[in-house]
């Protein structure tokens, strides 16, 4: 089953109306134009008031068969995929009871919000006041959620690539939202990020939407939530920039890691351990800091020494180096090189080490970026089968990748050692200890 055929989904929300008429500029995502953005919403439909009956039939009778929510048993809000005339598939998100308590705030603030309409966002087309009933009705994404496909994925992780795009479309989303007056997104997070049919992701129009406590709306874990929420118990623009810091740590981790945690191993310059082993090789390390550091500049505890949308914008648009790869394309290179460094892996903790050079000299061809532990084992492997001079250029490479990984000099060490050059081989020694040292002592601080 490939990255997106699962079938479990998440909901989203709102919509948003054309933008005046304009000379098409260009988007600097993908190349599209404001033509084709606006071509894109004509697809979706006006936003309306549906009534009970016209639900009830598209989820035959909210039938548990057809929930697709990923919050659980207990969860308050329950989301239906449902079916409407003309066979189109929608999100229906049902609340309980006293969420909404007053049915006219809940129809103004669903249709305010239906009126944000972007190619970027999942568009909310409609809504539901009858009695108790309140029900929201929003494109269906038939790909899953970004946090199915970072946390939960059963064939390959999410490419570097797309990690990228997904980072760079919902700050797209964000400024379009901003620029529509709705400056406040509650609680942002990897649940609230959808792909659509093409596999691009969308934010959820739903975290637009204050709730029946004007705003005061934040379900995730404390440990991930703005520090100003804590403090207030309410959510103000900047809450929104903390929040977009701890999806870059997601995306950059594949992992939900504490932002404390997170800025901990930032400080101590210790960027292997936060990033996502799963994307070795894929990524340029220079790239690799920059999201770091846009995240640390995001997480800052002071609302107002975090930076603004357009910075996060202006931050993300040059790492997008693949814009013409499909998705498709993209998994299907991940899961050739997981599968390559796989048996190379294997054949290495055989000590089949003739093996483990083939298959990690194939990988290396692969990869777009060079990877320090991939030169290293093979290194080792080259050792371990009496190349000595192999393994020294190996394990320079190694160094090449990662100047100061204490690993590579150590490798150095043990080649020029088996070469006869025992003094160049006790000084990689020393530098190798020393830089251990250092990121001992860093670590420490």
């Amino acid at each position: 089953m490939g990255c997106f055929q699962s079938k479990t989904t998440h909901i989203a929300s709102p919509d948003q109306e054309p933008l005046p008429p304009q000379e098409p500029k260009a988007d600097l995502a993908n190349g599209a134009t404001d033509l084709d953005h606006h071509q894109d919403l004509d697809q979706v439909p006006t936003f309306r008031e549906f009534s009970l009956a016209e639900l009830r039939t598209a989820t035959n009778g909210f039938s548990s068969d057809l929930i697709v929510s990923e919050s659980g048993e207990k969860a308050p809000n329950v989301v239906y995929r449902g079916k409407l005339n003309a066979n189109r598939l929608v999100a229906i998100k049902r609340f309980s009871r006293l969420s909404w308590p007053d049915p006219h705030q809940f129809v103004t603030e669903a249709s305010g919000v239906g009126k944000v309409r972007h190619k970027r966002l999942v568009n909310l087309i409609g809504c539901c006041a009858e009695g108790d009933e309140r029900l929201l009705v929003a494109e269906f994404m038939p790909n899953d959620t970004l946090s199915k496909h970072l946390f939960h994925w059963e064939k390959q992780p999410l490419p570097w690539e797309m990690r990228v795009r997904v980072a760079y479309y919902i700050a797209q989303a964000l400024g379009h939202c901003n620029a529509q007056n709705r400056k406040l997104y509650h609680d942002l997070n990897a649940y609230r990020v959808l792909f659509d049919e093409d596999g691009d992701p969308r934010l959820s129009s739903f975290g637009l939407m204050k709730n029946s406590r004007d705003g005061k709306s934040y379900s995730t874990n404390l440990a991930y939530t703005p520090p100003e929420f804590l403090r207030t118990g309410r959510v103000i623009p900047e809450s929104v920039i903390y929040s977009y810091g701890t999806v870059l740590l997601d995306l950059l981790s594949g992992k939900h890691i504490p932002p404390s945690h997170a800025l901990d191993l930032i400080r101590g310059k210790n960027l292997l351990l936060l990033m996502d082993s799963s994307l070795e090789g894929q990524y340029a390390n220079e790239d690799a800091t920059e999201l770091v550091e846009l995240a640390s500049k995001c997480l800052q505890y002071e609302a107002k020494d975090r930076p603004d949308i357009q910075f996060l914008l202006t931050a993300v648009t040059p790492l997008q180096k693949q814009k013409e790869l499909s998705f498709q394309e993209w998994t299907q290179q991940v899961q050739d090189m997981l599968n390559t460094k796989k048996f190379g892996d294997i054949a290495f903790r055989d000590k089949d080490f003739k093996n483990a050079v083939d298959y990690y000299s194939k990988l290396v061809a692969m990869m777009s970026v060079p990877s320090g532990t991939v030169f290293v084992r093979r290194a080792l492997s080259y050792l371990m089968i009496g190349q000595a001079e192999l393994a020294l250029r190996d394990a320079m490479q190694a160094q090449v990748c990662l100047p100061e990984w204490p690993t590579a000099f150590y490798m150095q060490a043990l080649a020029l050692s088996k070469l006869g050059m025992e003094s160049d081989a006790q000084d990689m020694l020393n530098d190798g200890a020393s830089f251990e040292a250092k990121k001992q002592s860093s670590w420490r601080i």
